[in-house]
Parts: C-alpha cells; sequence; structure tokens
C-alpha cells in the first residue's frame, strides 16, 4: 500500500492550498479516507474525512474553509484549503481505512 501525499508549501494567512493524496495497492474505492494534521508539539488530528459513500466529517475549526473530495477514477483523495490561518500549519498526512498512513506534507502558513 502507498499513499503519497504533495500539495503542501509556504503560504500567507488567507491564501489557499490544494493537497492531493494519491493511493496505490488498496482496492481505493471501498475505503474512507482521511487528512489528518501534526502541528509542532500536539497529538496528530483529524481535519477531514470522507467516506466511499460520499459522506464528509470536518473537524469545527476548519469547517466552511475546507473542502476534502475523492476521485475513485484516479484513486485520489484532494483536500483543499482556503482562507489558511497561522493555526492551520503542521505536516499533513492521508490515510485510507484505519491502518493505512502516507507521508506527510508540510504546510505552513505564515502569518
Amino acid at each position: 500500500v502507498q499513499l503519497q501525499a504533495s500539495g503542501g508549501g509556504l503560504v500567507q494567512a488567507g491564501g489557499s492550498l490544494r493537497l492531493t493524496c494519491k493511493a496505490r495497492g488498496i482496492n481505493f474505492k471501498i475505503y474512507e479516507m482521511g487528512w489528518y494534521r501534526q502541528a509542532p508539539g500536539k497529538q496528530r488530528e483529524l481535519v477531514a474525512s470522507i467516506t466511499s459513500g460520499g459522506t464528509k466529517t470536518y473537524a469545527d475549526s476548519v469547517k466552511g474553509r475546507f473542502t476534502v473530495s475523492r476521485d475513485n477514477a484516479w484513486r485520489t483523495v484532494y483536500l483543499q484549503m482556503n482562507n489558511l490561518k497561522f493555526e492551520d500549519t503542521g505536516v499533513y498526512f492521508c490515510k485510507a481505512g484505519q491502518n493505512h498512513w502516507g507521508k506527510g506534507t508540510q504546510v505552513t502558513v505564515s502569518s
């Protein structure tokens, strides 16, 4: 199983980024996919998730600013992040199901 996340970077507060996670080695369409983040000195937390049926869940801190979506044909899950805040800084990871984690991508928001 391979989950390749990309799209992180340095952005000013108020800016946008789009994260992409491409999956290999799993039957992607049946998996719930999640985006998590870990800020320095903090625990990893769920940012957003999307079920195989398309039901979406968001952390309260990102509701109205972030949008999770998936493209089963391309085995890819996306996280569109708008109006970024300094506190959104962290390493973002994608997760497939309960056990499959990808390497993270760094998001840094300058205030």
